[in-house]
């Protein structure tokens, strides 16, 4: 019998899981900027520690993006999400009584084996399992609504700690990870994915991918890569400031990338949909570099800083939809969230200790000085990733590339 797949459904998973994407990260990622202060207060501690709890985090969501998208592959996106976002409302809601550094850091930690299961990765591999065809398309238009997460909860978050205190402001958040993203993933989140053909199905495919030097290569550019934004995501308004510009105005460039991330999601959607991931992942990687070699430029001219903030928002946001179509174009579908969780891995740790490294490096080399070393490995992180794809090593064992484009497509007698 031919397996025929409804075709509104899938788009209406799409838009449900850009509400709870654009609250989970809301709520797990982006409040944390604006709760820096009253939980340092909470437990007398100053502000790097408190950071360190946030970095604690992003570890174990490094560590659990692997095994998570075990799951998703096995048991479905239903569960997992649901489990994570029931989680997350509970430790949101007890994170207000903490009252020293120990607990501080547990609640993070925990948190962080939350934002592996609700953040964009159990979500791309859901949209593999949904969308044979078009995931990339998906991830596009899914990546759009989480680009608007800090627009939202940056002053929804600051506007609730001004109106009551930080305390009531995340059971705020508790209750709308507990009364949207539950029932919205636990409604139209399938509940387990369809299974493959036996003549489709791979023997241990993330085995497979793990022994091709194109996985390593993706790997290393893919961490080098983040490593470089989440340095900058720290440090950008202090490098801005240090080229003169005043508080005010920093702020204002630091502001339009933004914007400028959701922009080149909507250019790749419009104008490189038919470009594979691998050619438009070339384009965004060296896309950096680019942006990085403006802020090392004699002056603070607002025409070049605004080309920066430009390139910079751009290349961001095009990798994440990069990040996330690949390893479906190289390997398939079959094992997609182990493989990409596995690739998430050192991106994640390099996320934690990225803004570390650059206030060693600042404090060492002063600004231009950490400039061109972030230049540098973004130039590295290009490389790599240009010579991965453009490498003929063959496919391994198992489903993808061309092997995988050569199987019987679902629906479609052998």
């Amino acid at each position: 019998m031919e397996a025929t797949t409804p075709e509104p459904q899938p788009w209406r998973l799409v838009f449900a899981l850009g509400l709870t994407q654009i609250i989970a990260w809301g709520s797990f990622y982006y409040a944390f900027a604006v709760l820096i202060e009253p939980l340092g207060l909470a437990v007398r501690a100053p502000k790097a520690v408190v950071v360190g709890a946030f970095s604690a985090a992003l570890l174990v969501t490094g560590l659990a993006s692997a095994p998570v998208g075990a799951l998703v592959d096995r048991f479905g996106g239903r569960g997992v999400m649901t489990a994570g976002s029931l989680a997350g409302a509970a430790l949101l809601a007890v994170l207000p009584w903490v009252d020293s550094v120990p607990q501080l850091y547990l609640v993070w930690m925990a948190l962080g084996a939350v934002m592996a299961a609700t953040l964009y990765d159990p979500a791309f591999a859901v949209l593999a399992q949904v969308f044979r065809e078009g995931q990339r398309k998906a991830i596009t238009v899914l990546t759009l609504f989480g680009g608007f997460a800090s627009t939202v909860f940056w002053p929804l978050t600051q506007a609730l700690v001004d109106r009551w205190d930080w305390q009531v402001a995340l059971w705020v958040l508790a209750a709308v990870n507990l009364l949207v993203c539950v029932p919205v993933h636990l409604a139209l989140l399938p509940a387990a994915p369809a299974a493959a053909p036996r003549h489709e199905r791979p023997v241990h495919p993330l085995r497979g991918a793990l022994r091709d030097p194109r996985f390593y290569g993706l790997a290393a550019a893919f961490t080098g890569n983040a490593l470089v934004f989440s340095a900058m995501s720290v440090h950008l308004l202090g490098l801005l400031q240090g080229k003169g510009l005043s508080a005010t105005h920093a702020a204002w460039i630091g502001a339009m990338v933004g914007p400028m991330q959701v922009l080149g999601r909507v250019l790749e959607y419009t104008w490189l949909r038919h470009q594979t991931a691998a050619r438009v992942g070339v384009l965004a990687c060296w896309l950096l570099p680019a942006a990085l070699v403006l802020l090392l430029a004699p002056g603070s001219a607002f025409a070049v800083l605004a080309v920066f903030a430009l390139l910079y928002g751009a290349s961001n946001g095009v990798m994440t939809i990069v990040r996330g179509a690949i390893p479906r174009e190289l390997y398939g579908g079959q094992a997609y969230g182990a493989i990409n969780g596995a690739l998430a891995t050192p991106v994640q740790l390099a996320k934690a200790v990225g803004p570390i490294a650059a206030a060693l490096v600042l404090a060492g080399a002063g600004s231009n000085g950490l400039l061109l070393a972030l230049a540098a490995l973004g130039v590295l992180a290009a490389a790599v990733f240009t010579w991965t794809v453009r490498s003929a090593s063959a496919v391994p064992a198992g489903e993808g590339g061309d092997a995988a484009k050569r199987a019987p497509s679902p629906g479609r007698k052998a």
